[in-house]
């Protein structure tokens, strides 16, 4: 254990904290500082682990400039029965940082050579600020400036916190002359900002079966509204009980797709006017997001988790509402299911792409085979071939399909309605995805087609199925 370009190790806090800190801000990999081990790597521990945490964030925030709030993590961390305390710093967007008492100066400005942290030269400031990113969200000025918090508000109160009443300022969603800057915008109820989440039904972009905007709210609304469709929905859980054992296979490593969600959202390059993009194919799903990483070491800091926040405002939101765990936690609980190749980088994007999990489609096909039998439905040899033709598969698909197109000849039924035609209390998925088949066929179709998931949603024949099923009852 020594101390490297991004590792520095102290035996206690002291007055050198903002010092080190500030250095990794301005380093372009960021870097850790350990308080309860010395220089040499030797372990002593801290007491007080709370108000030592909070005795270190206090002086971050009030003794650094730019703000780094968002930009940080302390950790409170236990190695062989001794409490120590671990910071993470990213390295900041709004560089040269400094002290506040000593301002842009070769007093005030730090950073990481080696495992030191040097004053910086008068010329290396004048650099930094010259190259200082001019479209950050937290600078450029909403073009609305009539917005309202209500959604953020109540987030922070279920989180167990408060926003007082001048919450704006010290979330920093104001510029620097107190109007509201872009990232209010996108935090605001009402903008003008909307994630598409799109489904396909192959493997290209061809057949579209559905599309749907989540936002022109608080993006953290929006958010959550991605996560429950791509989690609870599309993610589909497949479970088969053994005598010996519950086996449960999903499409996507859940964790992984839930980070790699949140990582579109909260990294997307906002000042382009681009949003996050979430596509679902018959194989994979596919997250685009604008922004770009270079390659080589750039890189390799962004799937060691040592990458920069690109809107640190919106990173420390989430952090606020334990919806990230801690700077660069994400990436290393992707890269645990899937390799780097699930990665792409071009010249104004990143795409993450997730194949669907083979295990599970074979497992789910396992389990619509056992509840086809458990329905009695059977193949059928009259009238099979003619079901292909018409578009509806053979064998134990075609039998089931057909039923079920005979029962809604009448009129339209709802799916548990269907279901107990077939002796089941409840819709089996197998049903559920001999539905979906059967619709994406236009033999079957919604009644409420804006809403297919409405409680009072029913299905009808379509003309497509009549034909089909006259057809086949000729055959």
């Amino acid at each position: 254990m020594t101390e490297n370009n991004r590792i520095e190790y102290k035996r206690e806090l002291n007055e050198r904290l903002e010092k080190e800190v500030i250095a990794f801000l301005n380093y372009h990999d960021g870097g850790i500082i350990y308080i309860g081990i010395d220089k040499h790597g030797s372990l002593y521990g801290v007491t007080e682990c709370d108000a030592l945490q909070l005795a270190i964030k206090d002086r971050l925030k009030n003794n650094i400039q730019p703000s780094c709030l968002g930009l940080f993590d302390v950790i409170h961390e236990t190695r062989d029965g001794k409490d120590i305390i671990k910071i993470i710093v990213a390295s900041g967007t709004e560089k040269p940082y400094y002290l506040r008492k000593f301002g842009m100066s070769e007093k005030g400005c730090f950073i990481r050579i080696g495992s030191a942290s040097e004053p910086m030269s008068q010329r290396m400031i004048e650099e930094l600020f010259a190259r200082r990113t001019r479209n950050s969200i937290s600078r450029i000025r909403s073009l609305r400036q009539d917005l309202t918090f209500e959604q953020l508000k109540i987030y922070y109160q279920e989180a167990g916190l408060t926003l007082g009443d001048k919450f704006a300022a010290n979330l920093e969603l104001t510029t620097e002359d107190g109007g509201y800057n872009y990232a209010g915008y996108l935090l605001a109820d009402q903008n003008g900002n909307s994630v598409q989440v799109a489904k396909y039904a192959g493997t290209d972009r061809v057949d579209l079966l559905g599309s749907k905007d989540y936002g022109f709210c608080c993006l953290i609304k929006s958010c959550k509204q991605i996560l429950d469709r791509l989690e609870g929905v599309e993610n589909r859980v497949i479970n088969k009980i053994t005598s010996r054992e519950r086996i449960s296979r999903s499409l996507w490593n859940k964790v992984a797709l839930r980070e790699a969600v949140i990582n579109a959202i909260i990294h997307n390059d906002y000042s382009t006017e681009l949003v996050p993009k979430f596509e679902i194919f018959a194989d994979r799903l596919e997250i685009t997001s604008a922004g770009t990483v270079h390659p080589g070491a750039e890189q390799d800091d962004f799937f060691a988790g040592y990458s920069m926040p690109r809107n640190k405002t919106l990173m420390r939101v989430f952090k606020d509402l334990a919806m990230v765990e801690y700077l660069g936690s994400g990436m290393p609980r992707i890269l645990k299911a899937y390799p780097r190749e699930a990665y792409t980088f071009s010249t104004h994007f990143i795409r993450t792409t997730f194949p669907v999990s083979q295990e599970a489609l074979a497992l789910e096909e396992e389990v619509l085979k056992g509840e086809a039998k458990t329905l009695g439905v059977e193949s059928v040899q009259s009238g099979a071939q003619s079901g292909v033709e018409s578009g509806v598969e053979s064998g134990v698909e075609s039998t089931m399909g057909l039923r079920i197109m005979e029962l809604l000849q009448p009129s339209p039924l709802s799916k548990a309605a269907i279901a107990k035609a077939f002796g089941k209390e409840k819709p089996t998925r197998y049903l559920n995805e001999l539905m979906k088949k059967l619709i994406n066929r236009e033999l079957v179709a919604y009644t409420i087609p804006e809403k297919p998931g409405s409680r009072l949603q029913k299905y009808r024949l379509t003309a497509k199925g009549s034909i089909s099923l006259k057809n086949i009852n000729k055959a």
